[in-house]
């Protein structure tokens, strides 16, 4: 009988599953590190939530900030403008408009180059830091063409990008001049910067050349002559008509215009003087040998 009433000493299945659980690495790692951590951060947040608390740790980074800012190696003294003309120079300096000196934390260099690579004149524009020194490094446009516009002369690059305004004509005269419709547009500028190299003998005389159509060039030389020439391959047939004058000085003579148009077939347009005078001789030839 005792032995039937005896205490039994293996642990029960909710006491066994417990223990079992305790030895799990998740579980240890919660009951020593997890609820903790917790608990920190939950204080933390509901000492966060009070707004006078925000407000102290904002005043706090603000003065920090400010005492490193503030610090006399991050000082930027002045500002040097490097490889530029004086009135691209005083643009930089007028559209920046910066005091000196300044923090450097202070300055926004890449509004900064935004605002110089926005002048017509400036192709590429570099900011740096050194010395205390803000240095600006630009690369201006090297104007190449003279565009006469309703409104006036403006100076492009080899790209047709405009440089700005031209002013007088005499303060450029080692430029050509384009005008009419496109003659800005970029393939336009290539081709006649090419023709330009091409004219040779024909510089001196040359006033301009006028973009037709938007498709094709004249070249206006003076007294009043032009070459009408082709869209396509327009420096084969410029190089065709100066072989022309070379061989019977074709330019010398009352022309009005040669029209190279068509490559096969090139037309000469003779003045109005010129032609009475043509048709004078051969009413003098007539004559003579009518009455012979």
């Amino acid at each position: 009988m005792s032995s039937v009433n005896s205490h039994d000493p293996a642990p029960s299945r909710l006491s066994y599953r417990l223990q079992r659980l305790m030895l799990t690495p998740f579980v240890r790692f919660m009951l020593k590190a997890g609820i903790p951590l917790g608990a920190v951060i939950g204080a933390a947040g509901w000492w966060i939530a009070m707004p006078e608390n925000r407000e102290a740790i904002g005043d706090k980074y603000t003065e920090i900030r400010e005492s490193i800012e503030s610090r006399p190696e991050f000082e930027v003294r002045l500002m040097s403008v490097e490889t530029a003309s004086t009135s691209v120079a005083e643009d930089i300096r007028e559209i920046l408009a910066q005091d000196f000196p300044t923090s450097s934390f202070d300055l926004d260099l890449a509004w900064m180059r935004e605002q110089i690579a926005g002048l017509d004149a400036v192709r590429t524009a570099n900011l740096r830091i050194e010395d205390h020194v803000l240095r600006v490094h630009v690369t201006e446009r090297v104007p190449r063409l003279l565009w006469r516009r309703p409104e006036g002369l403006e100076l492009l690059d080899a790209t047709g990008a405009t440089v700005g305004p031209a002013g007088s004509r005499r303060l450029w005269p080692d430029l050509p001049v384009v005008a009419g419709e496109g003659a800005h547009a970029p393939e336009a500028v290539a081709e006649v910067l090419a023709l330009y190299d091409a004219i040779g003998p024909l510089e001196q005389r040359l006033r301009g050349f006028e973009r037709m159509g938007a498709r094709r060039w004249d070249v206006v030389l003076d007294r009043g002559q032009r070459i009408l020439l082709p869209p396509e391959k327009p420096v084969v047939a410029l190089e065709r008509s100066l072989a022309m004058d070379n061989a019977v000085d074709m330019f010398a003579r009352d022309l009005v215009t040669v029209d190279l148009r068509l490559p096969r077939r090139p037309t000469l347009r003779l003045s109005e003087r010129a032609i009475n005078e043509y048709w004078r001789f051969k009413a003098i030839e007539v004559g003579g040998v009518n009455e012979g």
